[in-house]
């Protein structure tokens, strides 16, 4: 699975947040500043080329659709994450998670209930 760029990424979270939809759909859905219709289309375009996204033609319209899943996207990405910043050290991963990301009672506590497993 190759890797997204921030752009590519971003128009991905709109399409597997909308399911299904058309360009302009996900224009709808950007907050703030909205990026030229012509721009979405391309990023859209070449997430079809590297096979995250498929499409269905309904005359000059695409509708757009996720082919690759947030939750799989996720775990690669965390995957390489592990290897990249913790040398694949998940203890490394956890202790810093606990450590800079202030983790609250609750989830210490589920990942402890997690890791007794």
């Amino acid at each position: 699975m190759q890797k997204l760029t921030k752009a590519e990424e971003d128009v991905m979270h709109l399409i597997w947040e909308i399911g299904r939809g058309t360009v302009s759909d996900l224009l709808e859905k950007f907050e703030g500043e909205k990026p030229p219709h012509s721009t979405v289309s391309s990023v859209v375009r070449i997430l079809e080329k590297k096979g995250f996204v498929g499409h269905k033609a309904y005359g000059k319209t695409h509708e757009y659709f996720p082919l690759i899943g947030k939750e799989d996207y996720g775990r690669r990405s965390l995957g390489d994450v592990l290897r990249n910043y913790f040398d694949g050290s998940v203890s490394r991963l956890v202790s810093h998670l606990a450590e800079e990301e202030q983790l609250s009672e609750r989830e210490l506590e589920e990942l402890l209930r997690i890791l007794n497993k």
